[in-house]
This record gives structure tokens, C-alpha cells and sequence, in this order.
């Protein structure tokens, strides 16, 4: 068997078979690198967009069972606590921008409330301090 002689171009052909370039490497890595870089604000903004929508849900929710609690009781709940009591809720829901199930509630105007001698609860707030993507601070909601 005689030894087979590989001119430069056959070298450079099976050479090349064998794996990738450092260029090519460095070039997909960069197209990944850029790919991401445009992804990550996109995905922090929607679960942003996520939250919002839950806290507009849950605060939706309280106001309506905060109405629904003065009509039928003909007063106002004193905390949050009597509309679980009351069965209007089974708990108190989470604000999803502080995480935590704390609320700012506002209380009636004695003047205006139906049971004058207790106003309690007529609204309910976010307790977080952030600005929301639309520009209006979340407390304001």
C-alpha cells in the first residue's frame, strides 16, 4: 500500500471538516449576544404589564365588594378584614407591585356616609410608591 501524498488544498478541505472557525464562533456569539440584549427589555416590560393588569383586577374587586358590603349592610366596613368576615372575600388580595396584601384605604367623609355615627372604608389605594408605565403613580389608581 502506497502512501497517499495530499497536495495543500486537500489539507486545508479536511481541515476543515473537523470543527468551526474562532471567527465564526466569535460572530455567532456576538448575533446572540444581540438578540438577548433586544429581548430582556421586552420581557421585563411584560411582566410589568402583567402586574398592572392584576393590580387594576384587584383593585376592581375591593371596590366593587366595598359597595356591595355598604349596600347590603346599609354601612360601610371599618378595615378590609370585615369584608373576609363577612364572607364578601375569602382573602384579602395581594397588591402585586409591593407583593405584599397590605392597601391604602380611605375612609368616608363623616358628612357623607350612610351610617354617620361609624364611616368606615369608601375606597381603597395602592400602598407602593413606583410609577406605573403609563406615567401615573400606582397610589393614584
Amino acid at each position: 500500500m502506497e502512501p497517499t501524498i495530499q497536495t495543500g488544498r486537500e489539507r486545508r478541505l479536511r481541515r476543515r471538516e473537523f470543527g468551526f472557525t474562532m471567527v465564526e464562533l466569535m460572530i455567532v456569539m456576538a448575533i446572540i449576544v444581540i438578540l438577548v440584549s433586544l429581548a430582556i427589555p421586552q420581557y421585563q416590560k411584560a411582566i410589568i404589564r402583567s402586574k398592572e393588569s392584576v393590580l387594576k383586577n384587584n383593585l376592581f374587586t375591593l371596590r366593587q365588594v366595598i359597595d356591595e358590603y355598604t349596600f347590603d349592610k346599609k354601612k360601610a366596613p371599618q378595615s378590609l378584614q370585615d369584608l373576609v368576615s363577612a364572607g364578601y372575600l375569602r382573602e384579602i388580595p395581594m397588591d402585586p407591585i409591593t407583593g405584599a396584601n397590605s392597601w391604602h384605604t380611605v375612609m368616608e367623609d363623616v358628612l357623607q356616609s350612610v351610617d354617620q355615627t361609624e364611616p368606615g372604608i369608601f375606597d381603597v389605594k395602592s400602598e407602593s410608591d413606583k410609577t406605573g408605565l403609563d406615567g401615573t403613580p400606582y397610589a393614584d389608581w
